[in-house]
């Protein structure tokens, strides 16, 4: 099943790659990323993990304010576009970084680890804070404030995407597995595929000690 859901997940992507490409950035996600440069200024971090880089329109907006980023996503046709706009990206599964240990100052995923099941989101999150640095900051965005998994049948996209939202106590329950919450701001955002959510946009940590 797991299998299966990444070839949807990856073909569907692949065809609405360069329509995504096209988009504007909302403002709002523009602020969301400014907020976080403006934190990752504040600590001299330079090196940065883009995880579900689409067409690498956030890798981008970091690079050029200069950090050294390196994209992921599962499309490949997400990766050329990252490319041919100079970024450093491979395709890779989010679940299954294949970084050395704490390769990264900091992470950035907007509105990716909403595809996972809700199962593997954990260890997804493990994975992520090895690859960073001890203190390390990551940038988690997601649609979210219910419990819901599942295919979205009105998902304009084929094959249709299936998505995992958290409450917003479950998901603080489940980052503190791995990191520290810097913060946790929930922002009301009108899309059409998020009735009855809000976006919960967490700034974590990777501690510097553990045990």
């Amino acid at each position: 099943m797991r299998d299966e859901l990444r070839v949807g997940l990856r073909e569907s992507y692949d065809r609405k790659a360069r329509e995504r490409d096209l988009r504007p950035v909302q403002p709002w996600k523009a602020e969301e990323r400014l907020r976080f440069l403006a934190m990752l200024r504040s600590e001299g971090a330079r090196t940065l993990l883009e995880l579900g880089a689409g067409p690498g329109k956030d890798g981008e907006f970091f690079r050029d304010h200069g950090l050294d980023v390196v994209c992921t996503d599962l499309s490949p046709e997400m990766v050329a576009l990252c490319k041919s706009k100079g970024l450093a990206a491979r395709v890779m599964d989010v679940s299954d970084l294949d970084f050395p240990p704490e390769a990264f100052d900091a992470a950035h995923a907007l509105n990716c680890l909403l595809h996972l099941p809700r199962r593997e989101l954990p260890a997804a999150l493990h994975g992520i804070r090895t690859v960073l640095k001890p203190g390390g900051l990551f940038y988690l965005g997601v649609y979210g404030g219910k419990d819901h998994e599942g295919v979205w049948a009105d998902d304009p996209y084929e094959p249709k995407r299936s998505f995992s939202f958290h409450t917003d106590e479950r998901l603080g329950e489940i980052v503190t597995g791995s990191f520290d919450i810097c913060s946790f701001r929930r922002r009301a955002v009108a899309s059409e595929q998020a009735e009855g959510l809000h976006f919960q946009s967490l700034i974590l940590r990777k501690r510097q000690f553990d045990g």
